[in-house]
């Protein structure tokens, strides 16, 4: 079975597909179009379906054996950005594909096309997951907890990337993402006229410090061969030029590898926040949320997939590629089943395409989706005949 000729073979309708789901895209938890028109075209596969609740779907394609199974996931939600591109097939309403998303669900269209011809050869079966709701790190948890990877022995996720070069592909053991937690500072003060700041309790001057001194857990409480990244994104405070406020709230996000850095970074932020308000004379309270974890490709997963990249396309297929303080929800399903997670370079400046995601320029060299379309089939005939 020749996965490359197949793939060419539907390269239309892989395009034709990312165009249609681009240009209506959806919110987290509002991706209801979106889950029925998946689900239209699965069951005109002959894939067997299965929506939930809320958004979602998955399919199930049956080899000719059973007893083992490979799942294959695609995100399928959008941002709340205005798109900027001018395309003929742009958004049609106030969101919009900023990550590539449209892309996720053609490819892996595409590849249950592929898959479909060869149900008869496959060595087990596929599930194929079409997950919402990743951009708020939900979808991954619930579609988990609704099944979604019963009977599923290993697992394989992609994205596209706008600013790394089509069509290469990038697949490979370890850390590839880091986690992505968030946290909300409340600083309180006592109000004062500006012109009198001893009178108040300043909470801009203490946010000021808390701000500066959590840096120091970067660079004075981790290895600095461990990177961790603390980053403020916004700060909140104050009416009138003239007037000290009596309250500050910051919001942010700290990114690392190593689970076990993770898990000890709230408790260093509350000592560093709260003992530094008490030297302001004010007070501070930390409200810390854990979202998502670090996403560690499984070394026997990367290795198939990469060996389906070289079966396709050769060496010069694939790409090197840092691992990214980026994260994604994918990573909870390599606490279940072993997972990894691919890249498929999407910019190409010879086009002019080299945006980063959630641009609201964002676009791709379509090129490149039918080489991640060949990646998906390629990766659940290796894994399943291994």
């Amino acid at each position: 079975m020749d996965i490359m000729v197949l793939t060419e073979k539907y390269e239309d309708y892989i395009i034709k597909m990312r165009r249609e789901f681009h240009k209506n895209p959806e919110p987290s938890w509002g991706e209801v179009w979106t889950t029925k028109r998946i689900e239209e075209e699965l069951e005109s596969m002959g894939i067997k379906t299965k929506t939930f609740d809320r958004t979602g779907i998955i399919g199930t394609l049956n080899g000719k054996k059973t007893g083992k199974m490979v799942g294959l996931r695609a995100d399928i939600d959008a941002l709340s950005i205005e798109e900027n591109t001018g395309l003929p097939f742009k958004s049609n309403n106030k969101f919009m594909h900023a990550c590539g998303h449209d892309c996720h669900v053609a490819m892996l269209l595409g590849a249950a096309k592929v898959l479909s011809e060869i149900k008869d050869k496959l060595e087990g079966d596929v599930r194929f997951i079409f997950q919402p709701s990743e951009e708020i790190a939900e979808g991954a948890k619930y579609m988990i907890k609704n099944g979604a990877l019963d009977g599923v022995n290993g697992i394989l996720g992609m994205h596209i990337w706008g600013n790394m070069e089509s069509p290469k592909i990038n697949i490979e053991k370890g850390p590839r993402m880091s986690s992505g937690d968030i946290f909300k500072i409340k600083v309180k003060g006592v109000p004062a006229h500006g012109s009198q700041p001893h009178s108040g309790v300043d909470a801009i001057v203490t946010a000021s410090a808390i701000v500066m001194n959590l840096q120091s857990i970067v660079s004075r409480e981790t290895n600095p061969l461990e990177p961790v990244v603390i980053s403020i994104g916004t700060i909140k405070g104050g009416d009138r030029f003239n007037i000290i406020p009596d309250e500050v709230v910051m919001e942010g996000s700290p990114r690392v590898f190593n689970l076990k850095l993770r898990n000890q970074l709230e408790e260093k932020m509350r000592r560093v926040i709260e003992n530094t308000a008490e030297v302001y004379r004010a007070k501070a309270e930390l409200e810390y949320i854990y979202a998502t974890i670090p996403t560690i490709n499984d070394a026997n997963i990367a290795k198939i997939g990469h060996d389906s990249v070289e079966k396709l396309y050769g060496e010069d297929g694939l790409i090197s590629m840092e691992k990214m303080t980026t994260c994604d929800d994918f990573c909870f399903y390599g606490q279940h089943v072993p997972a990894a997670y691919a890249f498929i370079g999407g910019g190409n400046k010879e086009k002019g395409l080299w945006y980063s995601n959630h641009s609201d320029k964002f676009n791709i060299d379509e090129d490149a989706l039918q080489r991640g379309t060949a990646l998906y089939a390629q990766f659940a005939v290796d894994f399943l005949s291994k």
